[in-house]
């Protein structure tokens, strides 16, 4: 139980990916907080907590807005007593597999825009708590082209490359508080619903588009969502204690060298 005695807040917890880690929160011992603008979905991932025996509590906040996010911090310090961890994973659509000379400029700044503003609102006013308690964690997730060039990506790129930025410079300011500020960065994992949609709607692209993910890294194999929770686990509990300012990369080796060279 990493995670006995910790509280989290998680936004954009019915999406896939931010119900994934609300579960592995909630199964490692922590008392989950879980918000998003969709009450079924939100409350669809509580019910998963519930029924493995977790504790998780239900709000309805749009994490676009600053003082809805305000209010529902100072309803779980009033409940819980601390603000332990926080977890972004509010999903912005972004328009991408079209170069960057043919993308508009609006489609190409819209999601850096949406993105930063989410993350900016939620973890300044979670660092504003964590630093009166002196304690806390704050992650936030980003993918493969925050790390590398990544050809029609898009402003998908950019705005992973804002989000780690945003993270180092956090972890930079806040540390002195006793709070650690970490991002993940991910592959893509094939079992989110974003890729589910995508193999449903679109399978002669997707089945090679997929292969040649998987060629792209070391490991021959993507992520899944569990591998993403899993390190989410580990970085919010205190054995990652002296981790923060960085992006762990869990993209399987794929920013990290030219890996369709290799040959088996």
């Amino acid at each position: 139980m990493m995670l006995q005695n910790k509280n989290a807040v998680i936004y954009g917890a019915g999406g896939s990916l931010g119900g994934a880690v609300a579960k592995a929160f909630a199964a490692a011992g922590a008392r989950v907080f879980l918000t998003g603008r969709r009450a079924a979905s939100v409350q669809q991932t509580a019910d998963a907590i519930a029924a493995a025996g977790g504790r998780a509590e239900v709000a309805i906040v749009d994490g676009f807005d600053e003082a809805a996010v305000s209010t529902h911090l100072d309803s779980v310090v009033a409940t819980a007593g601390s603000v332990d961890i926080s977890f972004n994973a509010i999903d912005v659509p972004v328009i991408q597999n079209i170069p960057l000379i043919e993308i508009s400029t609006d489609d190409y700044i819209r999601p850096m825009t949406l993105t930063l503003q989410t993350r900016y609102i939620t973890a300044i006013a979670t660092a504003k708590r964590m630093m009166r308690q002196r304690s806390g964690v704050i992650l936030s997730l980003t993918a493969t082209p925050g790390g590398i060039g990544y050809p029609y990506t898009g402003g998908f790129a950019a705005t992973c490359a804002a989000i780690e930025s945003l993270s180092r410079n956090l972890a930079s300011e806040l540390g002195g508080y006793g709070i650690r500020v970490v991002n993940i960065r991910s592959g893509g994992s094939p079992d989110s619903r974003v890729f589910r949609e995508a193999i449903e709607n679109e399978p002669a692209f997707m089945e090679p588009f997929l292969g040649q993910l998987k060629v792209d890294t070391m490991l021959k194999a993507l992520p899944l969502m569990a591998d993403i929770a899993g390190v989410a686990v580990f970085l919010a509990s205190d054995m990652a204690g002296k981790i923060t300012g960085v992006t762990v990369d869990v993209t399987a080796g794929t920013t990290a060298g030219l890996n369709y060279k290799a040959k088996f």
